[in-house]
């Protein structure tokens, strides 16, 4: 049994909102309350703690996270760079150490942010500075590509190559291929890369964990596949696996599911299955996020829609009849509203068929028409987004959405509405890191304080206990897992972060340094200092 007390702890619980000690045992909360009164009530053998006044909070949650991709993406070379020039010249330091013939992989550029070139880059460019193996760097949407001339002849891409269905192989003036792949058309390129074990899945992963833990995390919603699962249970099986994952598969497997009878929830406190992933459309920065109206610089863009409601339903109604629930990832207007017209459908399958209202999801929900705004509260369809793109994408989004950006990143718009929020980052898109998220979601500034003292369309901004339940209660709510996660309560687990300061009376600029300074998962110290 462990006492942790002299504690300033905030539990989330509305029926007990602060506390001074925690009792712990098997993993699990016995008592929350104050000092004298838990002390009194521990018996037998009690290892106590002096918490010294530091803050607690519950555990964070990353409820959209790719684990397996942000484990691996920690060995790429940072292309998230103000500066092509210097993108570049971080490659060019990987090649000269590289073996010839090796593949050299990155990650995080972004073109929208070069300070000194915005337009799309070229294979040429890294010809010249790794003439002996083939690159591919993905742009920091993951909805993009960057190749050299070695890499597109690996992927037997040439001048000719047809576009794939909902990609584009981008193209010169003179028709030839300029190294840029969009979409699916990424995957031309990838499934000639060597691909990791599972056992470096492994090993990234487990890497990857001692870093969220000194974020703050305890546990992540995953939405990388077989690969990841596989790598997952295997960590697990060993008691390796001290993060809380609730496991997302893509519906490409959805019959494989339905035929098997998978259903939402199977599996246990550490490792359990959450929903069924759909793409409805692409990204803002590579210009393929479905827009019922074009881009602002492109009058005969509007985007790459997957498929439309109808064809959604039907993945969604296979999911439906075994007790999976759906999510769909969707970033541009007409994107969200094709989601939600299929959500309807669906709403009207379950009660048609007496099947249960499942927990169904989109993903971003990056910017939506004012007129499917109220839909999410009415169908109870969960807002999973990530207020850490707010600031990296507004001037982005100011420049190819123009005034429909006062409904992008809309996050006080839809708990308005009384819409459940679940926030996460789209690690290795971004930061994992919750405490840039919630700077993000309390201010609408980047770190620098642009674009103003006020923020960038500030009448979105969440307060602080807003935006850290999205993080705690609205991620537990959205994995199903709201009775045992999200608070500090008796009978939940013993899932804690504690910090030197205090952030509900710190300036909000002290979010972009917080660090946890101890972790507990499962009423064990997986961080301690």
């Amino acid at each position: 049994m462990k006492l942790l007390y002299n504690a300033n702890i905030h539990t989330l619980d509305t029926s007990h909102p602060h506390a001074s000690a925690i009792l712990i045992e098997g993993g699990r909360i016995v008592a929350v309350g104050e000092n004298d009164v838990l002390e009194a009530s521990a018996h037998g053998r009690v290892e106590k703690q002096d918490m010294g006044g530091r803050t607690i909070l519950p555990g964070l949650t990353d409820a959209h996270l790719h684990l397996q991709h942000y484990g691996l993406s920690l060995q790429k070379v940072d292309c998230e760079t103000k500066t092509k020039a210097e993108c570049l010249r971080r490659v060019a330091e990987r090649a000269q150490k590289a073996k010839p013939g090796a593949w050299i992989l990155g990650h995080g550029w972004n073109q929208n942010e070069w300070t000194d070139d915005s337009a799309f880059p070229a294979a040429a460019e890294l010809d010249a500075i790794a003439p002996n193996n083939p690159v591919y760097l993905t742009a920091k949407s993951l909805h993009m590509g960057w190749a050299n001339t070695a890499a597109l002849q690996r992927a037997s891409i040439t001048n000719d190559t047809p576009d794939p269905k909902n990609g584009a192989i981008q193209r010169d003036d003179t028709g030839r291929a300029t190294g840029i792949l969009l979409e699916t058309a990424m995957s031309l390129v990838e499934k000639t890369i060597p691909d990791p074990s599972i056992s470096e899945i492994e090993s990234a992963i487990e890497k990857a964990q001692s870093i969220l833990w000194k974020m703050g995390l305890t546990g992540v919603h995953d939405f990388d596949r077989r690969d990841s699962f596989m790598a997952l249970q295997h960590l697990h099986a060993q008691k390796k696996l001290k993060l809380r994952v609730n496991k997302n598969i893509p519906v490409e497997s959805v019959d494989h599911a339905n035929a098997l009878g998978l259903r939402t929830g199977f599996g246990d406190d550490w490792l359990w299955i959450g929903s069924v992933k759909a793409f409805m459309d692409g990204a803002l920065g590579p210009h393929t996020a479905a827009m019922f109206q074009p881009y602002q610089d492109e009058p005969e863009n509007r985007g790459i829609l997957n498929m439309d409601g109808e064809e959604l339903f039907e993945h969604c109604r296979k999911a439906a009849d075994v007790g999976l629930s759906m999510t769909v990832h969707a970033i541009g207007d007409r994107a969200n509203h094709e989601v939600l017209n299929a959500y309807q459908q669906l709403r009207a399958y379950e009660t048609e068929h007496g099947l249960p209202h499942l927990r169904h999801r989109i993903e971003h929900v990056q910017v939506i028409h004012p007129d499917d705004a109220p839909r999410f509260a009415q169908l109870n369809v969960i807002a999973s987004m990530q207020p850490i793109h707010a600031p990296s994408d507004m001037y982005a989004a100011d420049r190819f959405w123009g005034d429909r950006s006062a409904h992008a990143y809309a996050w006080r718009t839809q708990l308005n509405h009384g819409a459940s929020l679940a926030f996460g980052s789209d690690a290795p898109v971004e930061s994992p890191n919750p405490f840039l998220g919630l700077h993000a979601a309390v201010t609408r500034r980047r770190a620098d304080g642009s674009p103003s003292a006020e923020g960038w369309y500030p009448e979105q901004k969440l307060t602080l206990a807003e935006a850290l339940s999205a993080y705690t209660i609205g991620a537990a709510y959205a994995a199903n897992a709201e009775h045992r996660l999200g608070k500090l309560a008796q009978g939940y687990l013993a899932d804690l972060i504690v910090l030197d300061e205090n952030i509900f009376s710190s300036d909000p600029q002290t979010l972009l340094t917080i660090e946890a300074k101890s972790t507990m998962i499962h009423g064990e110290w997986v961080l301690e200092s």
